[in-house]
C-alpha cells in the first residue's frame, strides 16, 4: 500500500473524495477541513494499492493539486487491515510489478543534479578504479563500481527520452559530464603522485595485468553486458528493489574504465587511453539503451494490464 496525502482547495476537496471513495482499491480515506496552513486548504488522506496508484495521481494532476495543493505519496511498509487487503485485491497486477511513472520521474529528478556529494564519490569512485586497475586488483575495480553514484544521471537520461522530458536529460548529461570529469582530473592527479612517490610508472602500466585487461579491451560482452545492465537497473528503479542495484552496478566498467583512461593519459599510454575510453562510451550508450528499452516495455505492458484487467471490486465488499 502507498499513502496519500493531498493538500487541496476547499473548492477541489469535494472532487478529491469523490476520486478516492469510488476507487476500490482505495481505503482510509480521511479529511481535514482547513487544517493546512502553507499552501493552505483541506488535507485528504488515503491507502492506495500501488497498482492502482498511477491513474490516481494522473486525476489529481488533472486537478491541479500539484499547482494549487500539494500531493505527497509514501509507502506503507506494514498494513494490518482488512480493509487494505481487499483494496489490494481489488487493483490489477502485482505491486511489485507496477509502474508509477510519477514516482520514477520523481526519483530520477533527484538524481540528475549535480551535488557536492555527487562530485566527491565519482572522484574517489574514479581514482579507486584507477589504483585497481593501474595494480591488478579486481576487488579494488568492484568496490569502485559500487562506490561510484553513475547510475543516478544515467537512469534520468533514460526516463527524460522516454517521457519527452528533455530539460531533465539535459541536466542528466551535465551532470554525468561534470561527474566523470571530476574522477578524470582526481585519477590524474592521483597517477601523477604515486609516480613521484616511486609506487608506479608507465612500465606498472605496460605491464601484464591479466584480471583487469577488460577494461581497456572492449567486445561483442560489453555491448551485451551493458544493455542488460541498463535494463536490470531500469527495473530496480521502477520496483523499488535497491539492492539489485549493487549487482547492476559491479557489472557495468565505467567508472574503472574513465579511471584508467586518465593514468594511461598521465602515463603516455595513448593506445590503453583510447580503449578505455571505448569501453566507457560503449557502456554509457548501451545502459541507457537498455533502460530505454526495458522501461518502454514496462510501460506497455502496465497499460495493457490496466485496460485488460481493470479495477474490480471484491466479493464483500
Amino acid at each position: 500500500m502507498q499513502h496519500l496525502r493531498v493538500v487541496s482547495p476547499p473548492a477541489t476537496t469535494p472532487d478529491v473524495l469523490d476520486l478516492l471513495r469510488s476507487s476500490p482499491a482505495a481505503t482510509n480515506v480521511m479529511v481535514l477541513h482547513g487544517c493546512a496552513v502553507d499552501p493552505p486548504g483541506d488535507v485528504v488522506m488515503a491507502d492506495v494499492a500501488r497498482e492502482a496508484l498511477t491513474p490516481v495521481l494522473e486525476r489529481l494532476t488533472d486537478l491541479g493539486l500539484d499547482r494549487e495543493g500539494s500531493i505527497a505519496v509514501e509507502s506503507v511498509d506494514t498494513s494490518l487491515s482488512h480493509h487494505a487487503r481487499r483494496a489490494g485485491d481489488a487493483a490489477p497486477g502485482l505491486p511489485e510489478d507496477a509502474l508509477v511513472w510519477h514516482e520514477v520521474v520523481d526519483r530520477t529528478e533527484s538524481e540528475s543534479r549535480t551535488s557536492l556529494g555527487y562530485l566527491a564519490l565519482m572522484a574517489l569512485a574514479t581514482t579507486i578504479g584507477m589504483i585497481g586497475v593501474l595494480f591488478d586488483q579486481p576487488i579494488l575495480v568492484v568496490g569502485a563500481m559500487v562506490v561510484g553514484p553513475d547510475f543516478g544521471p544515467l537512469a534520468a537520461i533514460s526516463v527524460g527520452l522516454v517521457g519527452g522530458r528533455w530539460r531533465t536529460v539535459r541536466r542528466a548529461v551535465a551532470t554525468l559530464a561534470a561527474g566523470f570529469g571530476a574522477g578524470f582530473v582526481a585519477s590524474v592527479v592521483m597517477a601523477l603522485l604515486l609516480q613521484a612517490w616511486g609506487l608506479a610508472d608507465q612500465s606498472t602500466l605496460l605491464a601484464d595485468r591479466p584480471q583487469t585487461s577488460f577494461i581497456w579491451a572492449p567486445d561483442t560482452l560489453s555491448w551485451i553486458v551493458g544493455f542488460l545492465a541498463g535494463a536490470a537497473g531500469m527495473i530496480s528503479l521502477t520496483s523499488g528493489r535497491s539492492g539489485v542495484l549493487v549487482g547492476v552496478l559491479i557489472s557495468v566498467t565505467t567508472v574503472p574504465a574513465v579511471g584508467n583512461a586518465a593514468v594511461a593519459l598521465a602515463y603516455g599510454v595513448g593506445r590503453e587511453a583510447t580503449g578505455s575510453l571505448a569501453q566507457f562510451a560503449i557502456n554509457v550508450a548501451m545502459i541507457v539503451a537498455g533502460a530505454v528499452v526495458c522501461l518502454l516495455i514496462q510501460r506497455t505492458w502496465w497499460r495493457f494490464q490496466r485496460r485488460s484487467a481493470p479495477l474490480r471490486t471484491p466479493a464483500g465488499l
